[in-house]
């Protein structure tokens, strides 16, 4: 299989993904993976929750416990690239991630936690996790507060964020240097007219732009007040 990137024709390779819980979001994942051409196992307590996968989906459905070993070998843990636990329970997530990455050594690993506090202490621990509730509150906040940055990524230290950030209007037709320069922040990227762009080193925000930033946690607040301002005349 073979995909077109740039205008180029770059080998694909699938490859196997377990999945832990078979909820909206699990089965979601297993079916988009699917389509991508990958390989995929899904682990549930519950068979009636193979429901959700669609009728033609053929990867495996695996009735167990996440963290159990017979149950992650069923699955084809020692093949996978990588493993996601999406149970409704953040210890069963935790543990499930803790098995698959020190037992099976599988180095890309993520889980689903409600509780924040918790999912930043896993964080920093070295597990990837995904703070439901923060992430909604986040998205809700960004809809009903025009102004700031939201976290779309912090690395496992927590000490580095990236973030969607507002910028003053003022912004608009300056160079993205000036921007940083100003700021401290870097930019990762924009998204223009919906499509994602990687900027040169001499490009300029345009008007209608979105920003995506990299910036140091302990800065956020500093950045976001920089951006949303107007920038001041040299």
């Amino acid at each position: 299989m073979r995909e077109r990137r740039s205008g180029e024709e770059v080998a694909f390779t699938a490859v196997h993904f377990v999945i832990m819980g078979c909820g909206r979001v699990g089965a979601t994942l297993a079916v988009s993976l699917e389509g991508s051409g990958h390989s995929v196992a899904v682990i549930d307590q519950n068979p009636d929750a193979f429901r959700r996968l669609d009728a033609d989906f053929s990867g495996k459905k695996v009735t167990g416990l996440g963290f159990d070993r017979d149950t992650l070998g069923q699955a084809g843990i020692e093949d996978a690239y990588a493993f996601a636990a999406v149970s409704d329970g953040d210890n069963s997530n935790i543990l499930a991630a803790r098995v698959v990455r020190e037992t099976f050594g599988v180095a890309n690993v993520v889980a689903r936690i409600y509780d924040p506090h918790r999912a930043e202490i896993y964080q920093r621990l070295g597990i990837p996790t995904v703070a439901t509730v923060r992430w909604t509150a986040d998205q809700v906040l960004r809809r009903m507060l025009p102004m700031g940055a939201t976290d779309e990524y912090r690395d496992a230290s927590g000490q580095i964020r990236l973030v969607q950030a507002d910028v003053h209007p003022g912004w608009v037709g300056r160079p993205l240097r000036a921007l940083e320069t100003a700021s401290g922040a870097r930019v990762a990227y924009l998204q223009r007219y919906g499509d994602g762009v990687l900027p040169s080193p001499d490009g300029v925000l345009q008007e209608n732009d979105v920003l995506h930033v990299l910036v140091r946690a302990a800065d956020t607040a500093t950045v976001e007040r920089i951006l949303t301002r107007a920038p001041e005349v040299s």
